[in-house]
């Protein structure tokens, strides 16, 4: 089994850079990075999910990528290990990059610079109607601006017409004209580079089945796919690494095909020679569009809450695993009897934006009747 080489043992490497050595199964990609950070509280843990309703015989597991960190939380940080040591490498002494008005990895990557003292500049893509109005505070904006992040707001139209890639340099053109010395980030971290946070992420769930897992070996892998670097991480790992399990994407934008090319020119990138169409099944769980849920979709994500305690985001997990539950009650038959690990990616932030949508959706609060029978003293009840 491989292990990442230790340095000198300490609970003072937070964070802080390390040689990389990949596992024995990936040293044949190329390029491999020559070093990481550590920013992610990593191993994050399995276990068991107890989701109501499942096929005959099926267990779903949840690899818990949520818990990888409070302000730096979910899948982004795996990718920002790389792609920060590959920063700090050239130079660098901004970051930027781009992604929706809640983008998950915005924030991570406004925090993960922070933390290592690097300034950090956001391209957010917001509505017409507000793309010259204060963004505000809500969710992963109240994290990036309390951090410092320097917000650019872009329209929906005029970053469809420009496209991430030209934006982002129109800015680095702007900062090195200014003397600055800036590295680009794509959007979710999705480079090739970015693509070894889950081929790390693949070795890191060997070594857990591996300690005290009862034998356990999964039959599907499934991931929600926004971006398309954890999905081509996870399934160029897998396929590598003889892990044996299915990879299920449900992607929350574009649509299948897009995926499919853009996860190859990520494996291409690595020179894994494989088609992505072998190891990865991508199936659309877009509905009625990027960050747009119907009241069903956050129904679910609130059922699921309610009976097992797992909060899902609406924008990525929450869509994947209400695909994922949607198909096991259609076609039972497919899933009885499989292990699937659920891989959670985070974005709890995210739910702070539907609090309108959610808020007819959960009860269960009251003004406690307190008989008049009850002594009353003043001062009685200490407010600390």
């Amino acid at each position: 089994m491989d292990s990442m080489p230790k340095t000198n043992d300490t609970s003072f490497e937070f964070p802080c850079k390390k040689p990389y050595t990949p596992p024995s199964w990936a040293a044949n990609l190329n390029p491999i990075p020559s070093h990481v950070f550590s920013l992610g509280q990593f191993p994050t843990p399995i276990h068991k999910w107890n989701l109501p309703n499942l096929p005959k015989g099926t267990e779903v597991y949840l690899k818990r990528d949520d818990l990888s960190g409070m302000q730096l939380s979910g899948n982004k940080v795996r990718k920002l290990e790389f792609l920060m040591a590959e920063a700090v490498a050239q130079g660098a002494d901004c970051i930027i990059t781009i992604g929706g008005i809640q983008s998950n990895h915005c924030r991570a990557t406004a925090v993960a610079a922070k933390y290592l003292n690097l300034d950090c500049y956001l391209i957010l893509r917001t509505s017409k109607a507000l793309v010259d109005q204060d963004p505000g505070l809500t969710g992963n904006l109240l994290v990036e601006r309390l951090v410092g992040a320097h917000v650019d707001l872009i329209s929906k139209e005029e970053y469809a017409s420009i496209g991430a890639v030209a934006l982002t340099n129109i800015l680095k053109e702007k900062l090195l004209s200014e003397g600055r010395k800036p590295y680009v980030i794509p959007v979710g971290g999705s480079n090739s580079l970015g693509t070894w946070g889950y081929v790390e992420a693949v070795r890191e769930i060997q070594q857990q089945l591996g300690k005290g897992s009862g034998g356990i070996t999964f039959d599907d892998i499934i991931v929600a796919c926004g971006s398309g670097g954890t999905i081509a991480g996870l399934s160029v790992g897998t396929w590598l690494s003889g892990l044996a399990a299915k990879v299920h994407a449900y992607c929350v934008c574009d649509d299948p095909d897009y995926f499919y090319d853009y996860v190859q020119g990520l494996i291409d990138g690595l020179q894994a020679g494989v088609s992505s169409r072998d190891i990865v099944n991508i199936q659309n769980a877009k509905g009625l569009g990027y960050a747009m849920n119907t009241s069903e979709e956050l129904n679910f994500v609130r059922e699921i809450a309610k009976a097992t305690g797992i909060v899902l985001d609406p924008v990525y997990s929450g869509k994947a695993a209400y695909g994922m539950m949607r198909d096991m009650a259609e076609n039972p038959r497919k899933w009885e009897g499989r292990k699937v690990l659920f891989v959670h990616t985070g974005g709890l932030l995210g739910l702070y934006e539907k609090t309108e949508q959610i808020t007819p959706l959960v009860g269960n609060w009251r003004r406690m009747d307190v008989h008049a029978s009850i002594p009353r003293k003043e001062g009685t009840g200490k407010m600390f």
